[in-house]
């Protein structure tokens, strides 16, 4: 797992004496907690500089095997309370992810998830209690058989393997009323090559174009730069609500949601 760096916190010199509560005073409490954290927690520390070295060597080698689902998932606390006391800064941990996932699930009494980009199956396993049907596709044929037999034993879920592009029309079609949809907006997979700039919108498309109000949470919107043919995040609003005037895009801890309108009846 890599880990962002937030920049070096200025501390007070000795003679300074700093307000309570001021951003000053809580910029130094989040850097005194976060190496409170480092040394309480060496999983952390072994997951934070597993990017180098033989430890990078032994995390390629752990993703081949089945274990690996069980590695990131330990992971993903303290990477979550890490990224507290480092101030919520925009690289959202996948622990809240899970919770924005389940939240909007039970806001808008949605019984389906609808998944692209599945990778090891982390968002499947956290989320196959808490939906009735989860549907996810993955692109890398690899990736796709691994979650399919990770998952065989749950009928309510199912692996489409290919470009969401295509397959999702397919899933589309097995729907039968409002899903929750969770996606990848990022343009660059996990084998480090530019994906399809056009992916995003035509899914878009597709889906707020289909007959049932779906929910659509967007992964990763910090990847939307505007750059290289790349849409902005105000591109894909802009886009989004004068297209479909009854919905409505906001971007919070780096997750576009796309909702109906309170206003649209």
């Amino acid at each position: 797992m890599i880990e962002e760096r937030s920049p070096r916190c200025k501390t007070a010199r000795p003679t300074e004496r700093l307000a309570k509560n001021s951003p000053a005073s809580l910029a130094l409490l989040r850097q005194r907690s976060a190496r409170l954290l480092d040394a309480a927690f060496p999983v952390h520390l072994f997951l934070t500089f597993s990017s180098g070295g033989i430890l990078k060597a032994f995390r390629r080698l752990l993703q081949r095997t089945p274990f690996y689902g069980v590695y990131k998932a330990i992971g993903h606390y303290p990477d979550y309370w890490y990224w507290i006391l480092r101030g919520r800064p925009s690289r959202s941990p996948h622990l809240l992810k899970q919770k924005v996932v389940r939240e909007y699930g039970q806001k808008f009494g949605l019984k389906t998830l609808v998944e692209t980009g599945t990778y090891y199956g982390e968002m499947v396993a956290a989320m196959k209690a808490h939906f009735d049907r989860i549907y996810s596709i993955e692109f890398v044929p690899e990736l796709a058989e691994r979650a399919s037999r990770k998952f065989a034993r749950y009928p309510h879920v199912r692996i489409f393997c290919g470009d969401s592009r295509v397959v999702m029309p397919e899933v589309l079609a097995l729907l039968t009323g409002p899903a929750l949809f969770w996606l990848d907006a990022g343009y660059y997979g996990w084998v480090g090559k530019q994906g399809d700039q056009q992916r995003l919108s035509a899914e878009l498309q597709m889906i707020l174009s289909h007959p049932h109000r779906h929910v659509i949470l967007l992964d990763d919107a910090r990847g939307l730069t505007g750059r290289d043919g790349i849409p902005s995040v105000a591109d894909v609003k802009s886009y989004v609500e004068s297209k479909f005037p009854k919905r409505t895009v906001e971007v919070k801890y780096d997750i576009m949601r796309i909702t109906l309108r309170t206003d649209a009846g």
